[in-house]
Order: structure tokens, then C-alpha cells, then sequence
């Protein structure tokens, strides 16, 4: 690929991930596409040596705020690509995907937006969990799980970038506001592999308890029922149009109903904590 080509700035937000972000810098380098900058912010609070490793690889390594989005705000503003790529740290890409993103782009310039699927690895049992859930996404897509993630730098500079009051939801308030104005998207064949490690189902309950809690401004900007496939995961289609999958290991998948509940309710606790206490 040439130095031609359009510059694409691959940007993570970091805390305390610098195994992760090792792993992540390392597949953006192994990219089939060439003409990359990736760029790095790490959270403020972070006590390990996420930045240090960051800036082996990435020079565009910056300390940042204490929010996702503040964060990737930032590395928006410093990013020079024409195209973005946003991702979590603890995410790796499988080596074509910027290659596939920038391809679809330039055929079609009415596509802003691309949705990259996703498939967990993970060395718990809650891991393998969140992996089997993951799997009914990715054999299809839904757009109530799935959201964009790679853009045309322009158009989210039109919109403001993510806003800084959500965060959680963010991932799919960007692609959804680009959307109003430019309505046709993409999804890759191509995809990431999101790397749950050895999770626990605490650990899940935490992250979603703490990521519900700004969800009423996300579904108050974009009018979304509280009983939706968006918040309740038991109305999503996919799980039901696939059956058969629960059957092939009942006890990974009757333990992604338990995990699939306790998330719910650790959600459902945050949301209210969130809406009635300001927390």
C-alpha cells in the first residue's frame, strides 16, 4: 500500500492496560494497511506503566482525562488522518481490517460510518460466556450490540466529536448522529478480536453498573424506550433466531443467561442510580 494512500489514525483510550495496549499497538502494526498513525490517551488515574509502553510504539502517546470520552475527544483532536478508527485497549485487530475500512470508503463516499464485528477470546468461564453471547452478534450483526467504529474524520468533526456527557453509550450515539445526516453504512468482513482475559462475573457487573449510569442522557438525546433490545438483552432477536446455538454447549449458554441477568440487573441499578440520584 503507498504513503499515498489516506492516512488513518488508529486512537485507543487507556487504564491500566499496558499488556493490552502491547498486544492492540502490535496488531495495528501487523496491518496489511501501511499508512497508519496510531494514537494513545491514557487515563489520568492510570498507576501502571500504560504510557511508558504506549510511546514504544505509538509517539502520539498522550495523558489524558478520567473519561472514554473526554479522552477520545482528544486524541480526535490531535489525530492528522483522514479516516479514524476508534477502539478499547483491550481490543486486537485481525490484520486486514483497516485495509477492508479504507477500500469501502473510497468506492462509496457516502459511507461515514463502519461497523467492524467483533469475537471475544477469554480464559474464565465468564469469559467463554461473554464470548458465546458475543457470537449471536457477530453471525449476523445487530444494530442494537453493534456500532460503529471506523469514520471519515470530517464528518464526525461535523458533529462534535463524542459527547463528553455519556459515557458507555457513546459508542453508539457518534455513529448514530453521523447518521442522520449520512444514512448509508457498512459493516467489514474483516474483524477485531476483543480479548476478555480471566474476567469475572463481578467484574462484568461492575463495568455495566458503572457504564448505565449516564444511559438515560443517551436514550433521552436519541428516544429510546426503556424497554427496548438496546437495554434488555432478552428482546434482542438474534438469541431467538438462533436457538439452536444454546444447545450446542447448555452449560456455557445456560451460564450466558445468568451472566446476561446479572448484568441486567447490575445495569438496571445504575440506570436508576444514574436518572433519580445523579450519582
Amino acid at each position: 500500500m503507498s504513503n499515498k494512500s489516506p492516512l488513518v489514525s488508529i486512537i485507543f483510550a487507556a487504564y491500566n492496560e499496558s499488556a493490552h495496549a502491547e498486544r492492540l499497538l502490535k496488531s495495528i502494526k501487523d496491518q496489511t494497511y501501511l499508512n497508519i498513525e496510531p494514537l494513545v490517551v491514557v487515563d489520568k488515574k492510570t498507576t501502571d506503566n500504560t504510557l511508558e509502553t504506549a510511546k514504544k510504539y505509538a509517539p502520539k502517546s498522550f495523558l489524558g482525562g478520567m473519561e472514554r470520552s473526554e479522552n477520545r475527544n482528544m486524541g480526535i483532536q490531535k489525530s492528522s488522518g483522514d479516516y479514524l478508527l476508534l477502539l478499547d485497549a483491550d481490543m486486537i485487530l485481525t490484520a486486514g481490517v483497516v485495509e477492508e475500512c479504507v477500500n469501502i470508503m473510497i468506492k462509496d463516499p457516502q459511507i461515514k460510518t463502519i461497523t467492524v464485528p467483533e469475537k471475544s477470546i477469554g480464559d474464565s468461564f465468564w469469559a467463554k460466556c461473554k464470548a458465546f453471547e458475543r457470537n449471536f452478534y457477530f453471525i449476523e450483526g445487530d444494530t442494537a450490540v453493534e456500532a460503529s467504529r471506523f469514520f471519515e474524520k470530517k464528518a464526525v468533526v461535523n458533529v462534535g466529536g463524542y459527547d463528553a456527557n455519556i459515557t458507555g453509550p457513546e459508542d453508539w450515539d457518534l455513529p448514530e448522529r453521523i447518521n442522520l445526516e449520512y444514512p448509508k453504512k457498512a459493516r467489514t468482513k474483516s474483524y477485531i478480536i476483543h480479548n476478555e482475559g480471566n474476567v469475572s462475573l463481578f467484574k462484568l457487573m461492575k463495568k455495566k453498573n458503572y457504564y448505565a449510569k449516564l444511559a438515560h442522557v443517551y436514550m433521552k438525546k436519541h428516544s429510546v424506550s426503556t424497554f427496548s433490545t438496546k437495554t434488555i438483552y432478552f428482546l434482542r432477536p438474534v438469541f431467538y433466531k438462533h436457538w439452536k446455538l444454546w444447545f450446542k454447549n447448555p452449560v456455557i449458554g445456560l451460564g450466558t443467561i445468568f451472566m446476561l441477568t446479572m448484568e441486567f440487573i447490575a445495569g438496571g441499578v445504575g440506570f436508576l442510580q444514574g436518572k433519580f440520584s445523579k450519582v
